[in-house]
């Protein structure tokens, strides 16, 4: 049986936008009832992160490859003090994915060849160089198979470990929310705020300053589309269709990760319960396959109801081309251990999926 959802929807638009609720989370997959309770990253060593490379690095090349650890640093920082030490440009050190910062991370990052002579400079208390290598070209974002996680939460609720058990066994068969975090929408949502009023016209690039201006330009704009798929996410489950194949909708083939619109949804339907193929949501832009009939009409009341339209994208097409992202789930190896006090949960998630989704449906904040 599903939970019966508890929804609270994104709402407002442009400036006016109340950022209380776009960090509203819709309800939960899993039972309501059943709950870990606890506390998440009292120290960094609580939040573990290790990414899983696409490639190893070949041994030759014009690209440095370093495998670092860091504690309680963010990966804007990281990249600042890559760029000093090295002295070279932020936009010569690559990354596959940005980390969390209160946390131990472990991830790849290249910088040019030239650095190599400087590589003693990268340690600090907080950043360590734990292997070096050569590699053919620059990382880019993308270029991981996906990310490990092995998350403490102290102090949990009496009967905390019986909850976490029957937890991840209704996550195993439902998945989760394919949610995008709070980090995504900058401290106290200012991130999301720039990017919606870039989209109505209400601001312009000129607005932001030179210095911050490529940087934020992109994260503001990514911001607003990650805001409109949990909408569309939420409005899903409000209505128990997380699970539920409308006619036109664009799903995407697991294995291949193609897309396609759906035409006959009895036989989309057992597709997607065989775990064939995933429904997504929307990243609008011009680029995004779009939906078809029912599942049209609903993405675009979403766009109309945030006082958007899909040309709005148009105006940043290299930077909002759009795309489709799964609305759900399935962590793998998915693991609970604990005792009577805390619990360690263990599981892996594909790119671009937040530990935080998998998380709330254990705490359920709130």
């Amino acid at each position: 049986m599903s939970a019966e959802p508890t929804v609270v929807l994104f709402t407002g638009v442009s400036s006016a936008i109340s950022m209380t609720a776009i960090r509203t989370y819709p309800g939960y997959l899993t039972d309501p009832a059943l709950r870990t309770g606890g506390r998440l990253k009292d120290e960094p060593e609580d939040f573990v992160v290790e990414e899983i490379p696409a490639y190893e690095p070949c041994g030759e090349g014009e690209h440095l490859y370093l495998w670092v650890e860091k504690r309680d640093v963010s990966a804007d920082a990281l990249q600042s003090h890559l760029s000093r030490q090295f002295g070279c440009s932020r936009n010569d050190i690559g990354m596959a994915g940005l980390k969390d910062r209160r946390a131990v991370t472990r991830q790849w990052v290249s910088a040019p060849a030239k650095c190599e002579s400087r590589v003693c400079a990268v340690e600090t208390e907080n950043i360590h160089l734990l292997r070096c290598d050569r590699h053919r070209n620059k990382l880019r974002t993308g270029h991981l198979k996906g990310n490990q996680f092995e998350i403490r939460l102290r102090e949990c609720d009496a009967g905390g470990h019986n909850a976490a058990t029957a937890i991840a066994e209704q996550i195993a068969r439902r998945g989760v929310p394919n949610l995008y975090g709070d980090q995504r929408f900058g401290f106290d949502g200012g991130t999301l705020r720039l990017g919606l009023d870039l989209l109505t016209g209400a601001a312009s690039p000129s607005s932001i300053s030179p210095a911050k201006r490529k940087f934020l330009l992109r994260l503001a704009l990514s911001a607003a589309q990650s805001a409109l798929f949990n909408e569309v996410l939420a409005r899903r489950l409000a209505e128990g269709r997380m699970h539920t194949v409308m006619a036109g909708d664009v799903m995407q083939v697991v294995r291949s990760g193609g897309p396609f619109v759906v035409e006959d949804a009895p036989t989309e339907q057992a597709r997607f319960d065989q775990r064939e193929t995933v429904i997504t949501g929307p990243m609008f832009g011009p680029e995004m396959k779009s939906p078809a009939g029912p599942a049209a009409e609903f993405e675009s009341q979403v766009l109309s109801d945030w006082s958007l339209t899909r040309a709005a994208f148009e105006r940043f097409r290299n930077l909002t081309p759009g795309t489709r992202r799964p609305l759900l789930v399935w962590p793998e190896n998915l693991d609970v251990h604990g005792d009577a006090y805390d619990l360690l949960i263990r599981f892996t998630l594909t790119p671009g999926a937040y530990a935080t989704s998998v998380l709330r449906e254990f705490l359920k904040p709130g």
